[in-house]
């Protein structure tokens, strides 16, 4: 079958996506594949690693005789290398029907990819559903393990699997708070950070200005269309009703602002894939509580909530408990992406005892597992925790079984591990969707020290030594030898036997940890270093280094006269 496309030729590298393998198994299932999701998410870039031929339907040379071709001769359009992907195909909505009567009469599967940021305007020019031809998948912005930005320690998988959890985050309360605020846009990953900012803030000053009328071909009030968005990123995470967001906006517009205005104006807004809700979890409960069936309101992404109410990550460090709803809307979205690529779903629950879940993350196979997100810190965690233990005690397990597990999601807590009451605490920062999955994101930054270039901890000894010495007059590193094995001895022998760096080699591996700033022994690697030094007396002496803090290993890395492990 078909892998993404190697573009680093064209001076551009593919940063591998989680839905890459979710695309592949449905071109195997389906005639055609449709990709859904928002504007800028990366729809077109992870369909062109797949496709062999493009129709870009709104390229504007030719938008308007694709318009008229897909009317009067719609095959020609669908003439090319398949997989073929028709990109923004909703422009020219009889190319629906044109596909589906294409795979009915040219056997076989991953014919066409179709990508678009918005459903067509009048669906009534499709004729047929594409049941049977048709397989859908939703695209959203990058998680933080997909930018690079979540180590990865703890997988998703593997807690449905096992329940066992071990890993540390690398995020402070000042990333935290601008990832939130830039978002998971794949363009704005590698950018500088204030550049970054502002595309959020571009995206909803197009959405206010021309999409929300272009998508349908209404027109409407852009001044509504920004006050419809204030109130809903100011009540985002609840489960607030049309006739609140009403009453809400039309407090600060004397003319106001009726319910079936807000009704048609978000489901425009839900056209474009700007805003996302979050459905109600209806499980068997052991009493006749009543569960509340309202959906949760949320951004597809929390950038989006952010631009809406012109804030940035200063504002959020000076309003924790805000910070705490645009926390649990970045969690929200990482969750749902992570969570399909397993079968799953994510939903809230809250009943009418106030009995409340953030998030039920609930799998095809019946396995789920109950979450609470909190910022971070003992007090919220423990709350969290309560809360879970609350909602449990709801469930009838002897139908529904009991949860996988039950976790604690939080932002600015290092270390993900299980309490005494079973309760697991898990950083979003160390959060993927499966153990084995590695994201190509090697050419945009370098690995950090004891982690593979995909920000993993490396599970065997791989290493690539270089030098910088006054033996290499160009002064940039030197490849000295590379060695992949999980066998300690095979390693302290080779390196014995090939390092000649005149100022440092490397002497052997030990399993480590970290531990408060300091590499102590564990489960991750430690590198114990030999320096050779001069004496007082001018005679060479060898220093072993076992035990640094992180920021000391760290300078040893970069320093120009030490070995450096990549």
């Amino acid at each position: 079958m078909l892998y993404p496309k190697d573009m680093e030729e064209k001076g551009f590298s593919y940063r591998s996506r989680i839905v890459d393998s979710t695309l592949r198994r449905k071109l195997k299932g389906k005639g055609a594949v449709l990709i859904e999701g928002p504007k800028w998410c990366g729809k077109t870039t992870t369909a062109e690693q797949f496709a062999r031929s493009i129709l870009s339907v709104d390229d504007p040379a030719t938008v308007d005789a694709n318009r008229i071709l897909s009317e009067i001769d719609p095959e020609k359009l669908l003439d090319g290398e398949q997989p073929r992907l028709l990109d923004e195909w909703q422009v020219a909505p009889k190319l629906w029907d044109a596909v589906r009567h294409h795979v009915d009469h040219h056997k076989g599967q991953g014919q066409f990819i179709l990508t678009g940021s918005s459903v067509p305007a009048d669906i009534s020019e499709t004729i047929h559903s594409g049941t049977g031809r048709f397989s859908w998948l939703v695209m959203r912005p990058m998680t933080l393990f997909e930018s690079g930005d979540s180590t990865g320690d703890v997988s998703l998988a593997s807690l449905f699997e096992s329940g066992q959890v071990s890993g540390c985050s690398d995020l402070n309360i000042d990333r935290l708070a601008f990832l939130v605020c830039r978002g998971g846009w794949p363009e704005s990953i590698d950018m500088d950070e204030d550049v970054a900012l502002d595309q959020a803030f571009d995206y909803i000053d197009a959405v206010i200005r021309t999409d929300m009328s272009r998508v349908d071909g209404v027109g409407r009030d852009p001044q509504k269309v920004r006050m419809l968005l204030r109130s809903y990123a100011r009540n985002q995470g609840s489960q607030i009703s049309q006739a609140f967001l009403s009453a809400e906006i039309s407090s600060d517009d004397r003319a106001g602002v009726s319910e079936e205005t807000v009704s048609e104006y978000l489901k425009a807004l839900r056209k474009l894939h700007v805003v996302e809700d979050m459905g109600a979890w209806n499980p068997n409960l052991r009493s006749k509580t009543a569960v509340r069936t309202s959906d949760t309101r949320y951004f597809v992404d929390p950038s989006l909530a952010a631009a809406s109410l012109r804030i940035g990550p200063k504002d959020l460090i000076n309003d924790l408990n805000t910070f705490g709803f645009f926390f649990e809307a970045l969690v929200i979205r990482d969750l749902r992406v992570y969570a399909e690529s397993l079968d799953g779903d994510v939903y809230h629950y809250r009943d009418n005892m106030n009995n409340e879940c953030d998030a039920v993350i609930h799998l095809r196979d019946g396995r789920y597992a109950l979450l609470e997100v909190k910022l971070g810190g003992s007090t919220l965690v423990n709350e969290g925790a309560e809360a879970l233990k609350k909602v449990l005690r709801r469930i009838d397990t002897d139908r529904m079984g009991t949860p996988a597990f039950m976790a604690v999601v939080t932002g600015t807590d290092r270390y993900a591990y299980r309490r005494d009451d079973g309760v697991l605490v898990v950083p979003i920062g160390a959060l993927k969707n499966r153990s084995r999955l590695s994201m190509r994101n090697d050419s945009r930054r370098p690995a950090p020290f004891g982690r593979d270039r995909s920000g993993h901890h490396c599970p065997i000894a791989s290493l690539t030594c270089l030098t910088k010495s006054s033996l290499n007059p160009s002064n940039s590193p030197r490849p000295l030898m590379t060695h992949s094995t999980e066998n300690p001895s095979e390693v302290r022998k080779d390196l014995s036997e090939s390092s000649s760096s005149p100022a440092m080699s490397l002497l052997a591996w030990s399993p480590a940890t970290i531990m408060n700033g300091t590499v102590t022994t564990s489960r991750h690697f430690a590198w114990f270093i030999r320096r050779t030094v001069s004496s007082k007396d001018g005679n060479p002496s060898t220093v072993v280094t076992n035990t640094l803090p992180i920021p000391a290993l760290q300078s040893f890395i970069c320093s120009s006269q030490y070995v450096a492990l990549a």
